[in-house]
């Protein structure tokens, strides 16, 4: 049996891991970190106490550009600069911070409400690119609205936070390269889940904690050359830095990468649909995405008069499921009402499906 086949990459990624306390469908907002992860961490905290943290930080220097060389075949971008930062929202607002043109930018509808936030911070004009009824990016649209109305920049989110439709950032940068306009990718939802190699993009970030299961509190900033000023890549490359959770996140890559990218990408795929099947016939529940959508998230509409909040908090304290609660807040432009959120990660049983598909139906009223 091969090490690609889902059973042995699901046997093997969860005997990596403590024990989950239930159930875990929660790994688009957290996933479960490794031993070698979390052993890496510590050990790096241990090694700061005994010779300092500045000597503990270059003897870390080996494993940190491990985690840079991943970052870079992950996304497919050989000779760009990857910056540790402290999440997602923290590279978009190196990004935005450093931006010199004109303030307009477009993306999607379903756009995440902080990400909009930190754009209105930094004085960007929002304009919205065109989509079909399922909120994916509408491909036989974007070149005329391009061209029709210009923005000086694109942000492009790979896969929303509301939501497991992929969007197609090949076909985007294929259009941004055809207007002349810069492309700026968040794979936090996307990076480690589907493919976002090879886009063409000029920036790309993510966080660590989804996809890749690394620890919390860290992310990368991926960027082509002449992407940011010589100021700002100064600037943050003196910026006070958690050492140790950016080995735990190589480490987390290197596990990754060990696996093979194409392989988890595979068995998330399968995730998703057996994730899909699993909860369709819950009574009064809706799924939104395809049954063959090709991520692992699933994104569950309640019946009428039910708080999914009030569900998410039940699932967790009477049946130990931890799944998502989503508020319209995270897509202000598209979500109209709030929704429940399942991602498992690769290691997900039929058992555990099932036992979700069971309690759902148990805590929705009526």
């Amino acid at each position: 049996m091969s090490r690609s086949d889902p059973t042995t990459l699901a046997e093997t990624w969860r005997a990596a891991r403590p024990a989950p306390a239930g159930v875990h469908v929660d790994s688009a907002a957290c996933s479960r970190q490794s031993f070698a992860t979390i052993d890496a961490c510590a050990q790096h905290a241990r090694h700061e106490a005994e010779v300092g943290g500045y000597v503990a930080a270059e003897a870390a220097a080996p494993v940190l550009d491990a985690g840079r060389a991943a970052v870079r075949a992950l996304t497919g971008m050989p000779d760009a600069g990857v910056t540790f930062t402290t999440g997602s929202n923290h590279a978009l607002d190196i990004l935005l911070g450093d931006w010199t043109g004109e303030r307009t930018v477009a993306c999607l509808p379903g756009e995440f409400g902080p990400n909009l936030a930190i754009m209105a911070r930094h004085g960007f004009d929002i304009r919205v690119l065109p989509v079909d009824e399922y909120g994916r990016l509408d491909v036989n649209a974007i070149g005329a609205a391009l061209a029709h109305r210009p923005p000086a920049l694109v942000h492009f989110t790979v896969l929303g936070s509301h939501s497991g439709v992929v969007q197609p950032v090949h076909d985007m940068a294929l259009a941004c390269r055809g207007h002349d306009i810069p492309l700026f990718v968040d794979a936090a939802q996307g990076f480690a889940h589907v493919d976002v190699a090879n886009t063409g993009a000029d920036a790309v970030y993510s966080s660590s904690r989804k996809w890749t299961a690394g620890p919390r509190g860290v992310g990368v900033l991926v960027t082509r050359a002449g992407v940011l000023s010589d100021a700002t890549r100064e600037r943050i490359g003196h910026v006070e830095t958690n050492v140790g959770l950016h080995v735990g996140f190589s480490v987390a890559l290197g596990e990754h990468m060990a696996v093979g990218p194409a392989a988890m990408q595979a068995r998330l795929r399968e995730v998703g649909a057996a994730t899909r099947t699993a909860l369709a016939d819950v009574p009064g529940w809706r799924v939104r995405e395809h049954h063959d959508e090709p991520s692992a998230i699933t994104t569950l509409y309640p019946p009428p008069g039910v708080d999914p909040q009030v569900v998410r908090a039940r699932l967790i304290d009477e049946h130990a499921i931890v799944t998502t609660y989503l508020g319209v807040e995270r897509a202000p432009r598209e979500l109209t009402r709030p929704a429940l959120r399942v991602s498992p990660h690769v290691d997900v049983t039929d058992a555990d499906l099932a036992a979700v598909a069971e309690a759902l139906s148990a805590v929705t009223p009526g």
